[in-house]
């Protein structure tokens, strides 16, 4: 696998070794020992699935600490637009996000650290996304970021009219009124 470190700190593209002939393909979509000479910090604790059709967009999602989450993220079957947000207020990054096509295509992946906010959106006819976290959801601690903020200038590559929210994505709050995370150890605590 080859990881590839983004312009924001601590973001990074992993693209896994495919092995493709006349019947097929196979790669390692996660191998813990490997993962872990790099990143011996993270340990995964819950695998999660969701199928979206096109237009879904999912986000922007984050957990604030002690159950903020670290993601490692795919797409099985189709096409996403995956974007994430630097909410790490002593970060040089900070507010910034970074936008990355995740296909079944490319089989990259992102490895996102918690002090982020995540989403995406289907760009194909339908898609199958699965990620690990590293700490389990908690109902009083979700928060989120509303997709079409003016403060972060998403462009997620559809029109507005394609875009289909659910009820609780399209009252998330904005940015500047998101609870934010201080850098910390507490992070990974």
């Amino acid at each position: 696998m080859k990881i590839i470190q983004t312009k924001i700190k601590d973001l990074y593209v992993i693209q896994p070794e495919i092995f493709s002939d006349n019947r097929g393909y196979f790669f390692e979509s996660f191998n813990d020992q490997k993962f872990n000479k790099k990143f011996s910090h993270i340990k995964f604790c819950q695998d999660n699935e969701s199928r979206s059709s096109f237009g879904v967009l999912r986000g922007l999602h984050y957990q604030l600490p002690p159950k903020a989450q670290t993601k490692l993220v795919r797409v099985i079957n189709g096409k996403v637009l995956d974007v994430v947000v630097d909410l790490r207020k002593d970060s040089s990054t900070f507010g910034k996000h970074l936008s990355v096509e995740l296909c079944d295509k490319n089989k990259n992946q992102l490895l996102i650290p918690r002090g982020f906010a995540h989403g995406f959106i289907v760009l194909s006819d339908y898609a199958v996304f699965s990620y690990k976290v590293d700490n389990y959801y908690d109902k009083l601690l979700d928060r989120g970021i509303i997709f079409n903020d003016k403060d972060l200038g998403i462009d997620w590559k559809l029109k507005n009219s394609e875009i289909k929210l659910s009820t609780k994505d399209s009252k998330l709050s904005t940015f500047k009124k998101a609870q934010l995370f201080e850098i910390s150890k507490k992070l990974y605590e």
